[in-house]
C-alpha cells in the first residue's frame, strides 16, 4: 500500500559517451525521461534520418511476419497469448544485432516474393476477366480481327437488347433499304445483348453499320484478333501458367518459415533503436557534453548514479522534488494487493497528496466479488483454472498476470461463500440424488441459505456496504489528520460518522427494520438517547460547519450547511446500492437451479443422464461465464462510487520508464 517515492536524477557527461548512457537507461528501465533544460546555448542532434531508417526497417520486418503469417501460419495453442515474449540470451542478441542488415534484406526478398504472388492474382483477374467477355463469342468460328474479303465486308458486333434475326433484318432494311444480299448470323443473344455477324458488300458497309449504330450496335473491345475458341484456350493455358507461379513463389516464401524468429527479434531490436534515436534527438547537448534529466524511483536512484558515473564517467546526482512538482506515479504492494493494481488504474492513479488505496481495496473486492458469485463448485473453479495459469506460465505480462491473480483471489472468496451458503453448482447435489438415485441428499450450508431467507442476505449486504463505506470515511479521516487539517477532520469526517451511526442506531430497534430483516432489536434506553444524540449533534454540526469558509455570510453558510445536509440521501442510495449483492448472488443460484431442473426433465436412465450432463455442462458454462462478467463489474462500480466517492479522486499520471518496448523478446541477461 504505497506510491513509490520519486526523486529526479540529473546527468552530464561527455558527448561520446551519450548512446552507451542512453543504451544502458533502456536495458534498466527504472528513468522516466523529460528533457526539460531550456536553455539557448544547447543544441539538439538531428536524428530524423536515423530514426526513419529504424522505423522503416522494422515495419518491413513486420510487414514480412505477416507474410509469413498467411502462408505459413504459425502453430498457437489457445493459451499462447498467456505464455509470455521469448527470453533470449543476451548472447543471442549481440549476435543478432551484427546480422540485423542481413536479417532486413530477407525481409525484403519476402515482401518481393508476396509482390511478385500480388502482380501474377491481378493478372489472373485480368485474364478471367476476358475470358468472362469472349464467352458470348465462343460460337463464332471465324478471327474476331476479320473484315472481310475485297468485295465483302464482315460486320461483327453487339446490340445492346435481345434480338432476333428476323428484327435485325427488318431494322436493316428501314435503316439501309439500298443494301442487296445481306446475310444476317445471330450466334449468342441473352437479355443484355445480342452478338451478330453481318455480310455486306464493301461497297455498303459503311450504310448498313450506320443503321446498326441507330439502336446501339458497337464492335467488340476484346483486345483479341483471333478464333474466339482458341484464344480462349490460350487465356486457359495462362492462366494455368500464372497459378504455377503463384504455387512456386508461395513455396519460395513457405521456404523462409525457419527465419521466422531472426525476423521477430530484429524487428525488436530496431524498434529498441528508432525510440532511443528518437530521445538522442530530444536530447539537451553542447559541442562536448550532453545532459539528461528524470524521474527514479527513490529506491533506485542512488545506485543508479553510482553505476553511471563508475562505469561512464558521467556527472550524476540525485535530488528531492520541489513542492510544486508532482511527479509520475508508480505503485509497489505486496503479492495479494498487487493483483487490484488494475482495478485502480482502471479508475485513475492517485493524485498528489493521496495514498494508495490497493491494498484496502483489494480485499473488498475480493470480499464483494466472491458474495455476489457465491457458487463453491465455481469459485473451485476458476481457482484452479486462474492457479494452473499462473503456475504453467510465469512469463506471462505483468498486467496479466496481475489480472489472474486477483481471479485465483476471487475464486477463493468465491468458494467461501459457496460454502458459507451451500452453493454447488446450484442445487446439482439434491437434484441428482433425487433424479438418478431416488433420494434426497443435500449439503447443508455452513451459515444459512440466500435462496431461503433472501431478506437475511440483504440485511447483511447492508451491513457490508456500511462497513465499506465507513472505511473509505476512515482513509478520509486518515488523510485529514496526516496533513494536519483537523478542522476538516472534525467537521468532514466526525460529524458524518456520528449522523450517520445515529440514524443506524435509530433504526435498527424500529418496526421497519424489523419488517424487513425479521429481527426484532431491543436497545437500552440509555442507548437510544445516545443514538439520537449523536444524530442531532452530527447534523447541527453539519449545518453550521460545511459553509465554515463563508466566515462572513452567515446566511450562505447555513444554506451551505443545508445542502451538505441533503447529501444524507446520497447515503442512503448508496447504501441500497449494495443490494446488487443480494441480486447478482441470487441470480446465480437461481439459474444455476433452473439449468438443473431443465436437465432432469427427462428423468433417470441412460438417455435421461445423457441429456442431463449435456444441459448441465451447456449451462453451468453459461451461468459461470455471465455470473462472472456481472460480479466483476459491479464490484468494481461499488469500488468506483461508493468506496472511492468518499475519499479518493485519482489522477496521477503513471510511472512511464524509458525501457525496451519490445514485442517478441525479452533478454535473459542486461546488456553492458
Amino acid at each position: 500500500m504505497a506510491v513509490l517515492q520519486m526523486r529526479r536524477v540529473n546527468i552530464c557527461g561527455m558527448k561520446k559517451c551519450r548512446k552507451a548512457v542512453l543504451e544502458r537507461l533502456q536495458a534498466l528501465g527504472v528513468m522516466e525521461l523529460s528533457m526539460e533544460v531550456q536553455d539557448d546555448s544547447l543544441e539538439r542532434m538531428d536524428t530524423v534520418s536515423s530514426r526513419n531508417h529504424f522505423e522503416k526497417s522494422t515495419q518491413q520486418l513486420e510487414q514480412a511476419l505477416e507474410v509469413l503469417q498467411q502462408y505459413v501460419p504459425e502453430k498457437k495453442s489457445l493459451l499462447s497469448s498467456f505464455e509470455g515474449r521469448m527470453l533470449v540470451e543476451d548472447q543471442e542478441y549481440r549476435k543478432l544485432a551484427e546480422q540485423a542488415a542481413g536479417v532486413v534484406s530477407t525481409a525484403r526478398q519476402i515482401l518481393n516474393l508476396d509482390k511478385q504472388v500480388a502482380e501474377s492474382r491481378a493478372e489472373i483477374t485480368k485474364l478471367e476477366n476476358q475470358k468472362e467477355a469472349l464467352i458470348p463469342w465462343m460460337n463464332l468460328d471465324v478471327p474476331l480481327g476479320m473484315n472481310g474479303t475485297k468485295k465483302t465486308a464482315l460486320i461483327l458486333g453487339a446490340m445492346p437488347s435481345a434480338m432476333d434475326q428476323g428484327q435485325i433484318y427488318e431494322l436493316l432494311a428501314q435503316k439501309a433499304p439500298q443494301a442487296e444480299g445481306l446475310d444476317v448470323n445471330v450466334f449468342y443473344t441473352d437479355r443484355t445483348q445480342t452478338c451478330l455477324a453481318v455480310i455486306c458488300l464493301r461497297d455498303d458497309q459503311e450504310a448498313v453499320e450506320e443503321a446498326l449504330r441507330s439502336q446501339g450496335f458497337a464492335r467488340p473491345s476484346l483486345g483479341i484478333s483471333g478464333v474466339p475458341a482458341r484464344e480462349m484456350e490460350n487465356l486457359e493455358q495462362a492462366v494455368r501458367e500464372k497459378q504455377e507461379r503463384i504455387a512456386q513463389l508461395a513455396k519460395s516464401i513457405e521456404d523462409y518459415a525457419g527465419v521466422r524468429k531472426d525476423l521477430q527479434l530484429t524487428a525488436d531490436y530496431y524498434r529498441d533503436r528508432a525510440e532511443k534515436y528518437q530521445l538522442l534527438g530530444k536530447l539537451p547537448q553542447t559541442k562536448n557534453a550532453f545532459f539528461i534529466s528524470g524521474y527514479v524511483p527513490a529506491k533506485a536512484a542512488d545506485k543508479l548514479v553510482k553505476e553511471l558515473e563508475e562505469k561512464y564517467g558521467v556527472a550524476a546526482e540525485s535530488l528531492e522534488l520541489s513542492s510544486e512538482e508532482e511527479a509520475p506515479v508508480l505503485l509497489q504492494n505486496n503479492g495479494f494487493a498487487e493483483s487490484g493494481e488494475g482495478i485502480l488504474a482502471s479508475f485513475g492513479l492517485p493524485a498528489k497528496g493521496e495514498i494508495d488505496p490497493t491494498s484496502i481495496m483489494t480485499v473488498f473486492y475480493v470480499f464483494l466479488f466472491g458474495l455476489m458469485l457465491s457458487d463453491a463448485a465455481y469459485g473451485l473453479i476458476v481457482s484452479l483454472a486462474c492457479g494452473i495459469l499462473l503456475k504453467k506460465y510465469p512469463r506471462m505480462s505483468a498486467s496479466m498476470r496481475k489480472s489472474i491473480k486477483l481471479f485465483f483471489w476471487c475464486g477463493l472468496s468465491t468458494l467461501f461463500w459457496g460454502v458459507m451458503f451451500g452453493g454447488y453448482f446450484g442445487d446439482t447435489v439434491d437434484v441428482i440424488s433425487q433424479t438418478f438415485f431416488g433420494t434426497s441428499i443435500t449439503i447443508p450450508a455452513v451459515w444459512f441459505v440466500p435462496l431461503n431467507e433472501p431478506m437475511r442476505l440483504l440485511v447483511y449486504a447492508m451491513l457490508f456496504g456500511v462497513i465499506h463505506m465507513y472505511t473509505g470515511m476512515a482513509i478520509k479521516g486518515y488523510i485529514c489528520l496526516r496533513d494536519k487539517r483537523y478542522v476538516d477532520f472534525v467537521c468532514d469526517v466526525v460529524l458524518w460518522l456520528l449522523l450517520l451511526t445515529g440514524l443506524i442506531l435509530m433504526l435498527l430497534p424500529s418496526s421497519i427494520f424489523a419488517s424487513v430483516s425479521q429481527m426484532h432489536i431491543v436497545f437500552p434506553e440509555a442507548v437510544n438517547l445516545l443514538a439520537k444524540g449523536m444524530a442531532v449533534v452530527g447534523a447541527v454540526g453539519i449545518l453550521l460547519m460545511s459553509g465554515r469558509r463563508k466566515k462572513n455570510n452567515w446566511g450562505l453558510r447555513l444554506a451551505l450547511g443545508a445542502y451538505d445536509l441533503y447529501g444524507l440521501t446520497s447515503w442512503l442510495s448508496d447504501v441500497l446500492s449494495y443490494s446488487r449483492l443480494l441480486a447478482l448472488g441470487l441470480a446465480t443460484g437461481v439459474i444455476a437451479s433452473v439449468f438443473n431442473q431443465m436437465g432432469s426433465m427427462f428423468g433417470g436412465g441412460i438417455v435421461g443422464a445423457i441429456i442431463f450432463i449435456v444441459v448441465f455442462v451447456v449451462g453451468h458454462v453459461f451461468n459461470i461465464g455471465i455470473n462472472l462478467l456481472g460480479a466483476y463489474v459491479h464490484t468494481c462500480r461499488l469500488q468506483y462510487v461508493e468506496f472511492f466517492g468518499k475519499f479518493y479522486e485519482g489522477g496521477g499520471r503513471e510511472f512511464n520508464p524509458f525501457k525496451s518496448n519490445a514485442k517478441y523478446m525479452e533478454i535473459k541477461e542486461e546488456t553492458k
